[in-house]
């Protein structure tokens, strides 16, 4: 099974000719209110890859925390580890271009809030995949890394946002996922130098020059999907979220990396964060489309 401990918000679409500069007013014609947070992109991501998927987290006794809360119930994903909090629900303000490209501005509120301690024993083991995020406190997350390290739980963080760790933190995870602008925060090269460093699985994604993959013995790359992109939002949580669903059910890294990337560009083909993040059957559908990864 899949355990998602991580950031439960409610994006603020607003489609705009074009990104905001500093100091720049953009109008645009409207928004919308969608689910979101990458903890629950992921979650749901994975969920709509059939994977068995428990959230733990936080939201506000708020309308917002009210639609979060049925969003993963209605993806098939386990909410009971959900608990409520005096502070907001979490926001983001996503900004989304012509070309689909964004800028994204979160506000954390009661994802702040979110505790290690609220995850149960029973839900690590050799048995369960912990996807990670850094949309909560940093602390949380080495936390729960090193509790789920010590039960024989396979980790897997994704870098997002790049915030600094500590190198020893690195020791609890398995699988380490960001992309380019986050690789650079940790100062040790590519894929493959950053895998030497840390000793463990990293993987950089490149939008759409797909992706690199490393561990500290060999190294793979696969391509990008090939999509016109509508808005590319929750393409690095539909990635993370299908990666883990297909490591959990026991694919191989090269597999799983053909598959989170088709996963990563089907989301870049729908508007919003979770409204896009796609099923089983249109991953299956595309895979072929794309080559299977290649050696380094």
């Amino acid at each position: 099974m899949i355990l998602v401990f991580g950031s439960i918000n409610v994006d603020l679409v607003f489609a705009l000719p074009s990104l905001p500069r500093p100091g720049e007013t953009v109008l645009g014609t409207g928004y919308r209110s969608v689910p979101g947070g990458k903890g629950a992109n992921q979650a749901v991501a994975a969920a709509r890859d059939g994977a068995k998927v428990a959230m733990v987290g936080r939201v506000g006794r708020d309308p917002f925390g009210a639609m979060m809360r049925e969003s993963l119930r209605e993806a098939g994903v386990d909410a009971a580890g959900v608990l409520d909090s005096e502070a907001p629900t979490g926001c983001a303000a996503v900004c989304v271009d012509a070309e689909g490209r964004n800028l994204i501005a979160v506000a954390g509120g009661a994802n702040l809030l979110a505790r290690a301690a609220n995850v149960p024993d029973a839900l690590l083991g050799p048995e369960t995949t912990v996807l990670l995020q850094m949309e909560v406190p940093v602390a949380e997350v080495q936390a729960i890394a090193r509790r789920a390290k010590a039960k024989g739980a396979r980790v897997v963080l994704n870098l997002g946002p790049a915030l600094k760790l500590p190198l020893d933190t690195f020791r609890d995870i398995d699988v380490l996922v960001a992309n380019e602008i986050e690789a650079t925060t940790l100062q040790a090269g590519d894929a493959s130098a950053l895998a030497q460093a840390l000793s463990t699985t990293v993987i950089v994604t490149l939008g759409e020059k797909g992706a690199v993959a490393a561990t500290p013995q060999e190294g793979w790359t696969i391509g990008a999907l090939p999509v016109k992109a509508v808005d590319t939002t929750a393409a690095g949580d539909s990635f993370c979220g299908a990666l883990g669903a297909a490591l959990d059910r026991g694919a191989t890294l090269p597999e799983a990396l053909r598959r989170a990337s088709v996963a990563a560009g089907l989301a870049c083909l729908v508007p919003g964060a979770q409204p896009s993040l796609p099923a089983t059957r249109d991953i299956d559908k595309r895979l072929n489309d794309l080559a299977p990864a290649r050696r380094l």
